[in-house]
């Protein structure tokens, strides 16, 4: 955990769930978080309840340029970006045929476009400095294509390619692409928040608290240099997938 303290991360989609549940655990640790969004209200609460190490910034990723905007914002306010933590994505299930076409759309941009961008925006400080860590949240719809689910199954399955083969050019730059790939997680992206529920599915293993997802994530930024975690899924006990 010595190896966080001090460095700067950036999370994205950090208002609620595993990003914000992540930024805390790191934060814990002496890291210095900066907590991105889209919800204005909802980052600032956030940020104001980890504390003077965390720095709340409004941004809409899938706009042009925006990711390039984020990082000159981030380094003049906490420094230069160390841990990216492209996490930021959007839901959808039901039948293709049903699926509004500006719902496919939309989760293409966020689940797919906004990350690719993210990453390319934070790559060359990491290369010019000779170290960084860029973890991508993905699903296990990116391991196995799930019925229900074809469109966001799809931007998974994308995401873990990119994360594969970026992790090949960057890795003798000392810079590590890791992608954690959860199961339910019992949280507003499965629209999910009453406490009381979240305790009761997760006593039965019907889902994860993102704060598990947040802990996986701590131990596969804090091994050693040497390692990778290439992929990490994580699924409640009793998920039957």
């Amino acid at each position: 955990m010595s190896e966080i303290r001090d460095k700067v991360a950036l999370i994205t989609g950090a208002s609620s769930g595993i990003g914000l549940a992540t930024a805390k655990a790191l934060a814990a640790t002496g890291a210095k978080v900066a907590l991105v969004a889209r919800s204005a209200d909802k980052l600032e609460a956030a940020a104001k309840g980890i504390g003077p190490s965390a720095v709340a910034i409004t941004a809409d990723l899938t706009t042009p340029g925006a990711s390039s905007e984020l990082l000159d914002k981030v380094a003049r306010k906490l420094g230069p970006v160390d841990i990216l933590m492209a996490n930021a994505g959007i839901y959808l299930a039901g039948d293709l045929v049903e699926n509004d076409p500006e719902d496919i759309d939309r989760v293409l941009q966020t689940n797919i476009g906004a990350v690719f961008q993210i990453v390319r925006a934070a790559l060359p400080g990491m290369i010019e400095r000779g170290s960084g860590d860029i973890l991508i949240t993905s699903s296990v719809a990116g391991h196995q294509a799930i019925p229900w689910e074809p469109v966001y199954s799809a931007s998974k399955h994308a995401v873990q390619s990119f994360a594969h083969g970026l992790r090949q050019q960057v890795g003798a730059q000392n810079i590590r692409v890791q992608a954690i790939a959860p199961g339910i997680v019992l949280n507003d992206l499965w629209g999910i928040s009453d406490p009381a529920e979240i305790d009761a599915k997760a006593a039965t293993g019907e889902g994860l608290r993102s704060e598990d997802v947040a802990d996986a994530a701590m131990f596969m930024l804090t091994r050693p240099r040497n390692v990778t975690i290439r992929d990490l899924v994580i699924l409640p006990r009793a998920q039957p997938i």
